[in-house]
């Protein structure tokens, strides 16, 4: 069974940075996508960013292009979330998720097995 822990939101101000870690435990990390996805209040969980198992391949929403960078540390059982140029539309509960195991990486929810409890990321104007 696979465990996820999110970790590093907060409160920021517009343009400012965080950076969120999702700790991993179970089995075979390193052969599970990846995926970040957020969820804002009275609205539809979204895709955020994914990578694939090696780190090769990485996916993102166009919403956040450019401003967030997703990467994983295989040994470390780690995916991070390095977001900048924060916006307050960027508010909300993130999420990370994974795949069974040598699954590709994907926008899709339903693609995910495995769910973390959230961390709120509140950013203000």
């Amino acid at each position: 069974q696979v465990q996820l822990v999110e970790s590093g939101g907060g409160l920021v101000q517009a343009g400012g940075s965080l950076r969120l870690s999702c700790a991993a435990s179970g089995p075979a990390f390193s052969i599970r996508s990846m995926g970040w996805f957020r969820q804002a209040p009275d609205k539809e969980r979204e895709f955020v960013a994914a990578i694939n198992w090696s780190g090769g391949r990485t996916d993102y929403a166009d919403s956040v292009k450019g401003r967030f960078t997703i990467s994983r540390d295989n040994a470390g059982n780690t995916v991070y979330l390095q977001m900048d140029s924060l916006k307050p539309e960027d508010t909300a509960v993130y999420y990370c998720a994974a795949t069974k195991i040598r699954t590709g990486m994907s926008r899709y929810t339903g693609m995910y097995d495995y769910w973390g409890q959230g961390t709120q990321v509140t950013v203000s104007s």
